[in-house]
């Protein structure tokens, strides 16, 4: 794992927000390094400053096309891949989750640091048939919320924001998701009271 983690450095070092969309796409599909793209995604911004919006866009971007990968995986016949993978009652807890809640259930996810659970979440949303689509508005507006706030970090504090990052980033996104989540519920009574008054 070590030295995929350097070679995922020097790619993303090297190439800049192009290697940084790269490492975002696997580490979101198929090879997992849980926090590498955000600690990249810091020391990207934190030689190039100015570029801030464009590496949280690769990083984001990447990231959202890694996600419709395991999707799509998912849809062609995952369920055997997620039961070999995870446990059953987490698989049946997870499903019970997305046929509730939707979207919502990977919007959330996709705001959170490692080692917040994802992947059994993109891969069973294309189990259960949940729209690409959708689910790439989900991840995107998780992903590019969670790497401008890093990219904003790293341009404010420099190589600093790593430290500031494992102190409070926990923090940090757990707020995040509660104002996301008052937002949804607010929402989601808004449309109640709209169908009650439709009758």
């Amino acid at each position: 794992m070590e030295r995929i983690v350097a070679w995922a450095r020097r790619i993303a070092l090297v190439f800049g927000s192009p290697g940084l969309f790269v490492v975002a796409f696997l580490d979101s599909s198929f090879l997992p390094l849980p926090g590498v793209t955000d600690l990249l995604l810091i020391l990207v911004v934190t030689r190039e400053p100015d570029r801030m919006l464009l590496a949280a866009a690769a990083a984001t971007l990447g990231s959202v096309l890694g996600c419709l990968a395991m999707h799509y995986v998912g849809r062609k016949g995952g369920d055997v891949l997620v039961r070999k993978r995870f446990g059953g009652e987490r698989i049946e807890r997870a499903t019970a989750t997305l046929r509730r809640y939707g979207v919502m259930a990977v919007l959330i996810p996709s705001l959170l640091p490692p080692p917040a659970p994802f992947k059994i979440f993109i891969l069973l949303s294309g189990v259960i048939g949940i729209p690409a689509s959708r689910l790439a508005m989900a991840i995107g507006i998780g992903r590019a919320v969670r790497f401008t706030a890093l990219g904003l970090l790293a341009v404010r504090y420099g190589a600093r924001a790593q430290t500031y990052l494992a102190e409070q980033g926990a923090t940090v996104s757990l707020e995040v998701v509660a104002v996301l989540t008052v937002g949804f519920v607010a929402y989601l009574l808004w449309r109640k009271a709209r169908a009650r008054k439709s009758r």
